[in-house]
């Protein structure tokens, strides 16, 4: 009686069961069986039968019932096992660690920056690699700008701030001259520091402080755009001359005695003046003179290449647009020449 129970009340839970348990149910069974079928001395289980069981038993909450070839403890087993050999596998692929290293690129960058803007500060140099396209963060930066180079020596400081203020200095200078008839005549030349452009020029026998005004104020007709004037402990400049200056609003500034390198662009110019002209001829008089340096002055402004403005001229010569035939002009009588490519 009880035994027909049992049927009876596993008949009506079979017919209550979902299709999709009863399969399940017949593939667990129906692999039990093929693992007995195997010709094999002792039982024994392949490496997919244990997955096949693994993933049962994660998948399907009944699966401790139907289950016969070993036990549910074995099963649970090897599911953790599988488990501890995923996270191995997993732990030996190499991960980066931490942050993203930094590139030398991007350091070197970091270094120039600080060093070409010593006001600069780390938020906005990380603004401008992040419009570079460089990916770092603004900490990185801060750390790498600690470890930047010193800035520049004194010498390269007082150069950038000479070159903002260039274009408000002006130099003025004498250097002499001997004629033919063993005479001595006085060139007088104020430069402009910006472009290193002539501002005036002049010749004499007799440099008083009277001449040195008038050509002061022939060289400054209008309010000037000079406001410091170089020039050295000459005793041609006289209290008049100073005067003179103050009158034009400009800033008279006078060198240490016996330092000539403080007034470097007109010393140079007066070198370039004696080694490309004066070396090369013998001055007659006052005008001859006068006319071979205005003849030098042309040239200077308007052929000669110039180191300190990036290999261009005062008056900033224009590129040649011929292709064709290569033309040569001469300048200053033939000591110098100027080329051009014809159209």
């Amino acid at each position: 009686m009880f035994d027909l129970l049992c049927l009876l009340f596993g008949v009506l839970h079979r017919l209550f069961r979902s299709p999709q348990s009863m399969l399940i149910e017949n593939l667990a069974v129906r692999q039990q069986l093929a693992v007995f079928k195997r010709k094999r001395r002792r039982l024994k289980l392949a490496t997919m039968d244990k997955l096949f069981w693994v993933f049962l038993h994660r998948f399907w909450p009944s699966w401790k019932k139907v289950l016969i070839v070993v036990s549910p403890d074995t099963v649970v087993h090897w599911h953790r096992a599988g488990f501890q050999l995923y996270w191995q596998l997993i732990s030996r692929v190499p991960k980066p660690v931490g942050r993203r290293p930094v590139t030398k690129e991007i350091r070197e960058l970091v270094f120039n920056m600080v060093a070409d803007n010593p006001t600069w500060r780390a938020p906005r140099i990380h603004g401008e690699l992040a419009i570079l396209g460089f990916d770092v963060s603004e900490r990185s930066v801060s750390r790498w700008m600690l470890r930047a180079p010193r800035t520049p020596d004194p010498a390269q400081r007082w150069l950038r701030f000479l070159s903002n203020h260039r274009e408000a200095i002006a130099a003025m200078d004498f250097f002499s001259v001997p004629t033919i008839t063993f005479g001595v005549l006085y060139c007088f030349f104020i430069i402009g520091h910006d472009r290193r452009r002539i501002l005036h020029f002049n010749v004499t026998r007799h440099p008083t402080s009277g001449w040195i005004v008038q050509q002061l104020r022939e060289a400054f007709p209008y309010e000037p755009p000079t406001k410091f004037l170089l020039l050295d402990h000459d005793s041609k400049y006289g209290t008049d001359v100073f005067a003179a200056i103050r009158t034009m609003n400009i800033t008279a500034v006078r060198t240490a005695v016996g330092c000539p390198w403080q007034n470097g662009v007109a010393e140079r110019w007066e070198g370039s003046c004696r080694r490309e002209l004066l070396d090369h001829v013998i001055a007659i008089n006052e005008s001859h003179l006068k006319r071979l340096l205005a003849s030098y002055v042309d040239y200077y402004h308007q052929d000669r290449p110039h180191c300190g403005l990036q290999k261009q001229t005062p008056d900033k010569r224009k590129h040649s647009s011929g292709q064709d035939k290569l033309v040569m002009w001469p300048r200053v009588g033939g000591l110098h020449h100027r080329y051009e490519l014809a159209a």
